[in-house]
């Protein structure tokens, strides 16, 4: 019995992530993942969006749109539009790009990256593996926690009035 349980449910989740690729016109891996071909991320994005979100590129620091961004709402991944940060958690770090001390929980994946020769880490969205920037240990209580995000990768949704 525990065994059938079991299958029903798989067939289920395998049902509802199936139907998530339709909503973002690709197709999810076995966790829930977008993933799209090269051609269609340059078609969905801006050249800079392109850059940053899957080349791991950086923005210029005061370039960004969100940098004063401070209404409630959420910001999410440009790519795929999963919520990664509440405004809540936004505050201004001084350097130049779009901070936050904490993301919304399962959002987000680190890594390691060495790519300019010291550690750091590096901060992906969880759904489409879109690079958005890196966390840092020198942010704000109550986590100490400062996401560096580049806002080309975010858009931001307002609470509605």
């Amino acid at each position: 019995m525990a065994i059938m349980r079991r299958s029903l449910l798989a067939t289920v989740f395998a049902g509802l992530v199936a139907g998530g690729s339709r909503l973002f016109g690709g197709t999810p891996d076995r966790i829930g993942r977008l993933t799209l071909t090269d051609a269609q991320w340059r078609k969905r994005l801006s050249s800079s969006a392109y850059d940053v979100l899957r080349h791991a590129g950086t923005e210029r620091p005061y370039t960004s749109m969100l940098l004063h961004e401070y209404r409630k709402g959420r910001f999410a991944c440009a790519g795929c539009d999963l919520a990664v940060f509440d405004s809540s958690a936004k505050f201004d770090s001084g350097t130049g790009w779009p901070s936050f001390w904490q993301a919304l929980p399962g959002a987000v994946e680190q890594r390691s990256d060495f790519d300019i020769g010291i550690p750091r880490v590096e901060v992906r969205c969880a759904r489409c593996q879109g690079h958005l920037g890196h966390v840092f240990n020198d942010g704000p209580p109550p986590t100490g926690k400062r996401y560096c995000m580049n806002g080309v990768a975010l858009s931001f949704h307002p609470v509605p009035k």
